[in-house]
């Protein structure tokens, strides 16, 4: 009887459930999409009851669509849209707020306070991150202040915290009626309050942003069986596999050795390296983070750019200015002209990531004339990817001191081929999509999948890693080096705009 491994998927703009073989391969996929709530300007939250019913949903319509049943799967692995947080009830499993989403800026008076003594970077020795409104313990915090009652019933142990893998290994498993409450490492390195040496809790930092620990989840490895999911139709699979999107995308691109990098297009950018079981901290504004760490063995560690919009751009062409109807329009559109037009499109809608880390930042479009039209607009949203990409390895390779050879890419972007040609020309590096691009989907597997022995290594997933297409730089010198000093210029305007 030919067995699978099973992988939610559970993102920023939608949920997924996929099906892989041995090889791989994916046998099936459904997806959900779920409602982006802006309640003010810089605020971004999701219903965190919607995430865990279109869960559901998707797990339903991918083994129905496989014809395949829960004895089917032997295993079950996550990967999740990190720092997303949830606070809810323990008794009743009702979230006492909406889900805080990782691109909200509504803690940045927060990181004002605890900046003011001691920088930024205040806790960066310990975490790897500095402060900003991107991580999950400030958005803690945040929920303990403003939610009536909240801080007194977390106190009591009465509400329970998590990232979504948290939210929903706790429904798998039981809910109110025996859940497990648990996190793995990758996830529990991007709420700042996980000490990255000891791999746990750290108690200065939860008596800083005073978060009481009873409602913070236990941290475990990235691949080990957790438990027995009771929720139908997954009844009686081992949940055994946990891994942030981004080091899920890391492991399922096969990067395993010490230098090796991918980067992920989704609604943001995500560069992940690579570094072993070596700490590097970063001077060039980036994350260190946990890459994976897989049953008893030594974490391993990497270097991350986080960009916050990128196919989100994309998005609010569509949505918001309504000159492409779908998403994969975007790359036709930008077809229709020869070049950007000098047309750079800034896209710090909630200030600027890595390497900048700007909360002040705002959205600009620069170098507009009359020659300009929505063809530019479109290229110039495409290519403001690549010159964040390109911000962030440069950075990559001046903390870890390695010379990047290629470029791994996986996420729905790769599939816009004017896009990763420019990749490789302002990179001056060859880009690589490889065969399956739903990597992190394809990572939380392999997690999953070696706990329980359906792979026997990590050498099966070095062997399973096959490429689709390869992209060389075919740009000038001279004008790779205008181009981006153009974009740095623009950057420039967009930096301060909030007071």
């Amino acid at each position: 009887m030919t067995k699978y491994v099973g992988s939610i998927d559970q993102g920023t703009t939608s949920s997924r459930f996929i099906i892989f073989d041995r090889k791989g391969t994916v046998i099936a996929v459904d997806q959900k999409e779920h409602e982006q709530i802006f309640p003010k300007p810089g605020w971004v939250e999701h219903n965190a009851i919607e995430i865990w019913r279109n869960t559901m949903s998707v797990v339903a319509g991918a083994l129905k669509k496989a014809k395949l049943s829960a004895s089917d799967l032997v295993s079950v692995g996550i990967t999740n849209q990190r720092e997303t947080s949830v606070l809810w009830d323990k008794k009743t499993g009702a979230p006492l707020h909406n889900a805080v989403v990782w691109m909200d800026t509504r803690t940045d008076q927060l990181v004002g306070r605890y900046a003011k003594d001691g920088g930024k970077d205040r806790l960066r020795e310990k975490t790897g991150l500095p402060l900003a409104t991107y991580f999950s313990g400030l958005k803690l915090h945040w929920l303990l202040d403003n939610v009536p009652g909240a801080r007194a019933k977390a106190e009591a142990g009465e509400v329970l915290f998590g990232n979504i893998d948290t939210w929903l290994v706790w429904n798998l498993t039981g809910g109110a009626d025996g859940g497990i409450h648990i996190t793995d490492v990758t996830n529990a390195s991007r709420t700042q309050l996980m000490n990255l040496k000891t791999l746990d809790w750290d108690d200065e930092i939860l008596k800083l942003f005073n978060i009481p620990r009873a409602c913070l989840p236990t941290i475990r490895s990235s691949s080990e069986v957790y438990g027995e999911i009771k929720a139908a139709p997954l009844q009686g699979v081992p949940v055994a596999g946990i891994l942030g999107d981004q080091q899920a995308a890391l492991f399922g691109q096969a990067c395993l050795n010490p230098g090796e990098a991918k980067n992920t297009y989704g609604t943001g950018c995500f560069m992940l390296m690579n570094t072993g079981e070596k700490l590097v901290p970063s001077t060039f504004g980036l994350l260190t983070t946990v890459g994976y760490k897989l049953g008893d063995k030594k974490a391993v560690y990497a270097l991350e750019g986080s960009i916050a919009i990128t196919g989100a751009l994309v998005q609010w062409l569509r949505d918001n200015l309504g000159i492409i109807q779908t998403s994969p329009d975007v790359e036709a559109l930008a077809r229709t002209v020869e070049d950007n037009g000098d047309v750079y499109f800034v896209p710090a809608f909630s200030g600027l990531y890595a390497p900048h880390w700007k909360d002040s930042a705002r959205g600009v479009i620069a170098g507009l004339t009359r020659f300009a039209n929505k063809g530019h607009i479109a290229r110039a949203a495409l290519e403001a990817s690549a010159y964040q990409v390109r911000e962030v390895l440069d950075a990559m390779v001046k903390d870890s001191k390695v010379e990047i050879k290629e470029l791994r890419t996986d996420g729905g972007m790769t599939v816009n081929e004017l896009l990763m040609q420019f990749q490789s020309d302002i990179l001056d590096v060859p880009v690589v999509r490889p065969k399956v691009i739903e990597t992190t989907a394809l990572g939380a597997a392999y997690a999953a999948g070696l706990a329980v022995g359906y792979w026997k290594s990590t050498n099966d997933i070095v062997e399973n890693w096959g490429v689709d297409k390869r992209w060389h730089p075919a740009m000038s010198k001279a004008e790779r080096t205008k181009l981006f000093a153009a974009w740095n210029k623009a950057v420039t305007r967009s930096l301060d705009w909030v007071d």
